[in-house]
């Protein structure tokens, strides 16, 4: 995982490829004035879903993983934080679902990390974790980068 400001992103860019295209996306204007819903970048390589939702407790929700995608979450605007936890040291709860390339796992989180606005964070494959986490109304965006 890891956890940093947009106007740091060009540091990690070269950690994957389709990163780039995924921070560039969130570096144009008017991008916190996007509409929710689903925004293609690069086909189904690179992506980006826009999201507002109030948010959770901890315990309303469960961690996550994805197998074939690396997630960027940027938070616009709200009170968010992340549950983290390695995969390694988790029990899967729920079959691995192929068509949305999610899985959910059993346990808490290790770590919970507050991300503030005009922050991101990156998730890989080997992260689980747990979005969502706060009060009231939470703005962000959601981009995913192919493994492949």
């Amino acid at each position: 995982m890891i956890l940093d400001t947009l106007e740091n992103a060009a540091k990690y860019a070269g950690l994957k490829s389709g990163l780039s295209e995924g921070f560039g996306f969130l570096d144009q204007p008017g991008v916190a004035e996007l509409e929710p819903g689903k925004y293609e970048i690069s086909g189904d390589r690179v992506f980006a879903i826009v999201e507002k939702n109030e948010g959770r407790k901890v315990e309303d929700g469960k961690l996550e993983a994805h197998r074939n995608y690396f997630d960027i979450q940027y938070i616009i605007s709200g009170d968010e934080s992340m549950g983290w936890s390695p995969l390694s040291d988790l029990t899967l709860s729920d079959g691995y679902d192929a068509e949305r390339d999610l899985e959910f796992f059993d346990g808490a989180p290790q770590a919970l990390i507050k991300v503030p606005p005009g922050s991101f964070t990156i998730f890989l494959p080997t992260d689980a974790h747990l979005p969502g986490i706060g009060t009231g109304p939470i703005h962000k965006i959601v981009i995913k980068v192919a493994m492949d």
